[in-house]
């Protein structure tokens, strides 16, 4: 599909190994900084004459609470480099534990607030509605259509982070397994009129299973690989749509001709929406430049959606691919921003 299980698995696998990384690096910075401070205050502490404050005890007292800003005032120094040394530690200690509750007290219990505060339901008002399982780059495309066209909509999506965005982009959704039926409840199935399978091929069969229960759905699958499409059927799908066979049909004929100025060889995929493939030219104003610069300079209007890279195609290209003078981009669009970007890709 256009989104990978597989790699956001790896996409979180990482990102908590990153966390895992830095919790031990600030534990072991804390360590190192507390016991350079301990050695320093029992040499200065000699160096102004009070060898009685110059133990291991006095010293990790002092350090603390220092450190903690708390300073009772019984183990003070006197001298400037002392009272410089002083100020030094109270300085790292207000970093040290606004790191410490940032990252073991004000995330993690605002990781529970926003948990617990994801949609999970849609208002009960909702009806003749569109579900989609699942939310990619061609949904982006698909709900900019049916937000143009008043068309009720709600995203089903089982990754949090994925759920945050949306809801700060005030994308309907809700939180939960696609498959789970009372996720799909919740989603108001009982009163939709379509719902859009777009997950893996797997799941996309078990979101289908599920829903089928509900016989005036109509239902539609997203299928990765085309042998999958007759088990989607057998299970339940009204129809199932393959991006790849869509895409496919391009390969080895020429996707637009240079001396004709409108988009030809498109694929019209809903009502006003076409996809079509574009080679990138030598002399290309796109060569060099990212999928991100592309996409935030808003240049065209039409969405990236797919890349040909060394003979493979990737549904699911990352921000940071750079466009080169032998890609070939697959673009879902109206006909006039697909317009926009064919002269772009000359």
């Amino acid at each position: 599909m256009f989104s990978s299980d597989k790699k956001k698995n790896r996409r979180a696998r990482s990102k908590k190994l990153i966390r895992k990384r830095l919790n031990l690096a600030y534990k072991i910075v804390a360590l190192l900084l507390i016991t350079i401070y301990v050695l320093l205050f029992k040499h200065i502490m000699i160096l102004e004459g009070q060898p009685e404050n110059a133990n291991a005890i006095t010293a990790i007292y002092w350090a603390t609470t220092t450190i903690a800003t708390v300073g009772y005032g019984d183990v003070v120094f006197t001298s400037l480099l002392g009272r410089s040394f002083s100020i030094l530690v109270q300085i790292t200690g207000i970093i040290l534990i606004s790191g410490f509750l940032a990252t073991y007290v004000i995330t993690p219990w605002m990781d529970k607030v926003i948990k617990y505060r994801l949609p999970r339901k849609v208002h009960s008002s909702t009806k003749d509605h569109i579900i989609i399982c699942g939310y990619n780059q061609l949904v982006e495309t698909l709900i900019d259509e049916l937000a143009e066209q008043e068309i009720t909509f709600i995203i089903i999506e089982d990754d949090e982070e994925l759920v945050k965005e949306l809801v700060y982009r005030d994308i309907p959704c809700i939180f939960g397994g696609p498959s789970d039926k009372q996720t799909l409840m919740n989603a108001g199935i009982e009163k939709a009129k379509i719902l859009i399978a777009n997950k893996s091929d797997e799941r996309n069969a078990n979101i289908v299973l599920t829903s089928r229960e509900f016989q005036h759905l109509n239902i539609i699958a997203i299928v990765e690989d085309r042998t999958n499409s007759k088990y989607l059927r057998y299970a339940g799908a009204d129809m199932v749509v393959s991006p790849k066979s869509m895409f496919g049909q391009f390969i080895g004929r020429k996707a637009m001709d240079r001396l004709v100025s409108r988009v030809t060889g498109t694929t019209e995929i809903f009502k006003g929406v076409h996809v079509t493939e574009f080679p990138v030219y030598l002399k290309s104003p796109l060569i060099g430049k990212t999928l991100k610069e592309v996409s935030s300079q808003r240049l065209t209007g039409a969405r990236i959606v797919g890349v040909w890279k060394s003979g493979n195609l990737s549904f699911n290209p990352e921000e940071d691919d750079v466009i080169r003078g032998n890609s070939v981009l697959l673009a879902v669009g109206t006909p006039e921003e697909l317009s926009k970007l064919k002269k772009l890709t000359h």
